[in-house]
């Protein structure tokens, strides 16, 4: 390229470098809209693609959630039963240890099993059951065949 100082003029554009300078530009142009197209295609392709995987991790969040909180409530229902279970283990221990006094047996063997000794008489009064003292609600009956 030829340095032009201040003195000196440039040379004129013809008409061929116009038309081509004209024809680089529509080509640049039709090149800006031809991967403008595919690129918004290709970004709104990622974005659902993101959306998808936004919502596959929120449901994922809400499972793990729900199962950590059921989990939880089934570790307190066995501890709940396992404490129960150590109470009754106790109470059996100590009904064991009743049982090997002679006192004991026979207050048992009185009062459940209805046993009395050689020279007793026993005398068994009837008592209703709370359920049998209740009284059932009368059905009311509005004609008669």
């Amino acid at each position: 390229m030829a340095k032009y100082t201040k003195g000196q003029k440039q040379p004129k554009k013809t008409a061929n470098n116009s038309k081509n300078s004209i024809k680089y530009e529509k080509k640049a142009d039709d090149s800006k809209t031809n991967s403008g197209s595919s690129g918004s295609f290709y970004y709104s392709f990622l974005t659902i693609i993101l959306l998808l995987c936004l919502v596959q991790i929120t449901i994922s969040a809400v499972l793990n959630i729900s199962k950590i909180v059921s989990y939880k409530a089934k570790i307190i229902q066995i501890k709940n039963t396992k404490n129960a279970a150590l109470a009754l283990n106790e109470q059996l221990k100590d009904n064991i240890k009743n049982f090997s006094n002679v006192t004991s047996m026979e207050a048992i063997a009185r009062n459940n099993l209805k046993m009395s000794s050689e020279d007793e008489v026993m005398v068994i009064i009837n008592t209703p059951n709370d359920n049998e003292t209740k009284e059932k609600p009368k059905k009311f009956v509005f004609w008669r065949n």
